[in-house]
């Protein structure tokens, strides 16, 4: 725990935030599927996107607002449709969107920022979308989080929040989030949404490199299935709400605000990745002795992403050969003779030379972190050295479970 608090309020925590989530029509299923977030001022935003060739409408969209302005007022998302691979109509209907909801907000079409998710190849349904924006505005309110983190979500089990507070220049800045994620989760980033807000004041080129190294800290170190999306988003407002002193450069204070965004990250991605489709506990990596974290990352990434080692993880298999032959190919040079493996608090190879260890314990470890019982914790602890350098670097996945065949097998059908 940094130097922060948790507290309520998820995304409407931050001063000067309100939002809101409808049932529109927008999923056959009629549950919510149109969220919004507005701040009550113009506010810093900053964002992470996909880094794959295919990317939504909504995605292109923001980026290139973003480039053009690095403020917004309001973020709308809406589930059931991705608007992925949906063409020259996919754009204009993103963009009628923000028309849309600029003409109801009474606000300019260029601070409004776009998310969508749902099935790729799907457009929005446009009429749906029309006739629900004026009751999304309507419901808009200091206490909308959980109403637009419902929202959100498709194929997820549970809704994603988090709020933290800590104190800059003796007054309380807060951050909050909202995610969703379940499936098609890969670094780069890892189908995910996330939303950030903060009442801090932070210079536009300062908070998009926080985000960006927050991003790579945490939605960029989850795995579930190997697969990156064409809607990843990541955006973040900050609207200077708390009357602190501008955060201008890096420093003390700067340093202790990206360390508060970088924990409500992470906390999202672990829900995500303990989320994940079929998933029956969250596995956590973390590798030490490379020479820097980015190499310890794509160790611990190569291992968490493993269809192998997932599969062990499932079966309550202590296979660590799996996870030797992981850390082998992630493409970081290493020393074999180096090479040491824990799994939980059982140590399995130490100097590269295999140990004996209590399989049967070993294995009812991996049994009750599945049932959540193992110390309160659904949590598979995988702990890898592979020197003396001072790199270090964590990821975070799931089990490979027969259901996320099913699940996925079954999606649009």
């Amino acid at each position: 725990m940094g130097d922060w608090q948790e507290i309520t309020g998820g995304i409407t925590a931050a001063r000067g935030y309100k939002a809101a989530g409808i049932t529109a029509g927008l999923k056959p299923s009629g549950l919510p599927d149109l969220a919004l977030i507005l701040s009550d001022v113009d506010a810093i935003a900053a964002g992470v996107f996909t880094t794959s060739q295919v990317k939504a409408a909504c995605v292109d969209y923001c980026q290139q607002r973003l480039q053009a302005k690095h403020s917004a007022r309001a973020i709308l998302c809406n589930a059931g449709q991705a608007n992925a691979a949906t063409g020259n109509q996919g754009v204009r209907d993103a963009e009628a969107s923000a028309e849309l909801l600029a003409k109801e907000l009474d606000i300019s079409t260029d601070s409004i920022l776009l998310a969508s998710t749902g099935v790729i190849g799907q457009r929005i349904k446009m009429d749906a979308l029309s006739s629900g924006i004026p009751k999304l505005v309507a419901a808009l309110s200091e206490t909308g989080s959980n109403a637009a983190s419902t929202a959100i979500i498709t194929t997820d089990l549970v809704t994603k929040s988090i709020a933290l507070e800590t104190t800059i220049g003796d007054r309380p800045v807060r951050i909050g989030g909202i995610a969703k994620g379940s499936g098609m989760i890969h670094p780069n980033m890892a189908t995910m949404l996330a939303f950030v807000t903060c009442d801090a004041a932070v210079s536009p080129n300062l908070w998009q490199q926080m985000l960006t190294r927050a991003a790579d800290r945490s939605f960029n170190s989850i795995t579930v299935d190997g697969d990156t999306s064409t809607n990843d988003s990541l955006i973040a407002l900050a609207n200077g709400q708390s009357r602190t002193p501008a955060i201008i450069d890096m420093g003390a204070e700067a340093e202790k605000l990206e360390a508060m965004l970088t924990a409500v990250c992470q906390h999202l991605a672990k829900a995500i990745a303990r989320d994940g489709e079929g998933a029956t506990c969250l596995i956590k990596v973390q590798v030490t002795g490379t020479h820097d974290e980015i190499s310890a990352r794509q160790i611990a990434k190569t291992i968490a992403g493993s269809s192998l080692v997932k599969s062990a993880i499932f079966g309550r298999d202590p296979n660590w050969g799996r996870i030797a032959a992981a850390a082998g190919r992630a493409g970081i040079p290493f020393e074999e003779a180096n090479l040491q493996i824990k799994l939980g608090d059982f140590l399995m190879l130490e100097n590269g030379q295999p140990l004996p260890f209590d399989r049967a314990a070993a294995s009812a470890y991996l049994k009750q972190a599945a049932a959540g019982a193992y110390l309160k914790d659904d949590t598979v602890l995988i702990s890898v050295s592979v020197g003396n350098g001072h790199g270090t670097g964590k990821a975070w996945g799931c089990d490979l479970s027969y259901d996320y065949v099913k699940i996925n097998a079954e999606y649009t059908t």
